[in-house]
């Protein structure tokens, strides 16, 4: 049964596109099937899977706004070895268009229904904002995994999308839930960081990964060069905290599978 995750934080900058290019690479390298779905007009995690954003015929844009199907517009990307539905600026127009449309909070869902038993898991790239995009992307998905920085200012930020997970949760998609916080460009030697653990243990608990992706070269060059940090750099720091965050994503699934259902 195929496994629809978010990747989502309002706040800019903290590894959401960087987070689902390399948990679609690393869970592929855990003999997973995976397709990437993008959803910011950016087109960044559809550029960092070796596939240009501008020669896409079609895209994600495409999908929501019913034009084309899913299996459609898909494509294969060959550095990462996952599918991706694309992204590029048409995706602006999609939220425009669709808030003239009725069920305009389920179309992705409806689509992914299209394609979902091709896949173990589809990991979607969500905006750094929390518009109608962000809103599908929530519909659609079972888990949420919340990347962020070790600051307070993100522990504001992350109020208010625990906020509107609830929301969703309890008004369209009761099955939703905050699976984990992955803590990013973690620096262990900051009195910072370990402060701002500390909180985000005491209020999420176990939900906090214990994997946690540190500042690495290698994962900012990667994108510039169309590859997965894996693809890059398999033993670079950054790759093979990603493999560990898959590795611990599918253990906790295997021993907790009802618990974190009921996580909220």
């Amino acid at each position: 049964m195929v496994k629809i995750i978010s990747i989502a934080n309002q706040k800019g900058g903290v590894g959401k596109t960087t987070t689902s290019v390399n948990l679609s690479a690393s869970l592929v390298a855990y003999k997973k099937r995976v397709l990437l779905i993008d959803l910011d007009p950016q087109g960044n995690a559809t550029m960092g899977s070796g596939i240009n954003k501008q020669s896409c015929e079609l895209s994600v844009y495409h999908v929501l706004t019913g034009k084309n199907p899913t299996a459609e517009a898909t494509v294969h990307s060959n550095s990462g070895k996952y599918d991706v539905l694309p992204a590029n600026r048409d995706l602006v127009a999609a939220e425009v268009e669709l808030m003239k449309e009725i069920g305009r909070e389920s179309r992705l869902k409806v689509a992914l229904s299209e394609v979902e038993e091709n896949y173990d898991y589809i990991i979607i790239d969500c905006p750094p904002t929390l518009n109608m995009l962000t809103v599908n992307a929530l519909v659609a998905s079972e888990g949420v995994i919340i990347p962020m920085q070790c600051e307070y200012f993100a522990l504001e930020g992350l109020a208010d999308l625990n906020n509107t997970i609830k929301q969703i949760a309890k008004l369209i998609n009761p099955k939703l839930y905050i699976q984990g916080i992955l803590r990013t460009m973690y620096d262990p030697r900051s009195s910072l960081t370990n402060a701002v653990t500390a909180q985000l243990r005491k209020y999420f608990g176990d939900r906090v990964y214990r994997v946690s992706i540190p500042r690495n070269v290698r994962l900012a060059e990667a994108p510039s060069h169309g590859l997965p940090a894996l693809m890059y750099d398999r033993n670079s720091k950054g790759s093979m905290a990603y493999l560990a965050l898959a590795g611990e994503i599918l253990r906790l699934e295997k021993q907790q599978p009802t618990e974190m259902a009921k996580a909220q």
